[in-house]
Order: C-alpha cells, then structure tokens, then sequence
C-alpha cells in the first residue's frame, strides 16, 4: 500500500490484532503459499510486473465481519488482473485455497472473541466512507511459523496512459 495507508492500517491492527498474532504488517494477500522452490522465479515475475505496470487503482469498498474480527474490503480489477497473471505462470503449482479468486482485503483484527470483533466492527463503521486505496507495489514473505521474514517488495513503476 502507499506509505499513509500503510501507517494507518497499521496503527489500526497495533491497536485491534492480538499481539501474539501480529507478525505481519497490514498487507492484502494474493496467495498464501507459493511453493518456496519458486522463490527466485517469483522474484523475476514480480519485476517484470512491476517494470510494466501502473500501480492499480483500488477502493476501500465497506468494513466486514470476520466472525472473530474486522476487515475492510477492497475493489481493485487492476491488483485482481495482476494476481491473475501470477497465477497463470504458476498454474499447476498453486494450493487448492489459492487457486480461487480472492476477496481482496485488509484484516485489522483477527482471533478474538465475535462479541469484540461487532464492538470494532461497529465502531470503525461509524466514521467510514468509501475512499480511494493506493497500491504501490508487491512483497513476498516466508512464513516462519509465526513470525514473516521479508523476501523482497517491488513497486509498480509503469505509466498510467
């Protein structure tokens, strides 16, 4: 996300996510697992990628329920067209939750009891209005059990025409 999205989605999960679970910062999630054998060949991908494309435009649509937390959802064809091209180079090795479309997100909390989850839900939703999202590029990360070791970002330089 741009660096003010980025601040405030933080700042909302350092104040809502379990600190236990809260390895990560805010980020919206393409795919899960990507065999990790496909490390450097993801890296080459995602630079052409970002070599050739703008930096999707994107909205913040509403604040959903998670059951036991609170997202915000998340309307970007473009990011949508860009994990599609991801996938169709890894067809065939991509797990069975990442081969469906997914509902493009940002989690602020997650693991709590439901009855918290409404409060923030509720909350949050008060003061929201729809409103332009910036994405500024791609990361991949390796999950270490819990804690997330950063393998690389890139951001999005292509020309809007």
């Amino acid at each position: 996300m741009g660096a003010a999205d980025q601040r405030f989605f933080d700042r909302l999960r350092a104040a809502h996510f379990p600190p236990g679970r809260n390895h990560l910062a805010a980020h919206i999630t393409l795919f899960h697992q990507l065999p990790p054998s496909c490390l450097d060949e993801l890296d080459r991908l995602i630079r052409r990628i970002a070599a050739d494309t703008p930096p999707p435009a994107a909205h913040l649509r509403e604040i959903y329920s998670l059951g036991g937390g609170v997202a915000f959802r998340i309307d970007s064809p473009g990011l949508l067209d860009v994990r599609a091209r991801i996938a169709d180079h890894f067809a065939g090795t991509l797990t069975a939750q990442d081969q469906g479309i997914p509902r493009l997100h940002v989690t602020v909390q997650n693991k709590v009891p439901a009855a918290e989850a409404r409060r923030l839900q509720g909350a949050l939703a008060a003061d929201f209005h729809p409103r332009p999202l910036m994405i500024a590029g791609l990361a991949a990360h390796h999950y270490l059990g819990g804690p997330w070791q950063p393998a690389f970002a890139r951001n999005f330089r292509g020309v809007r025409t």
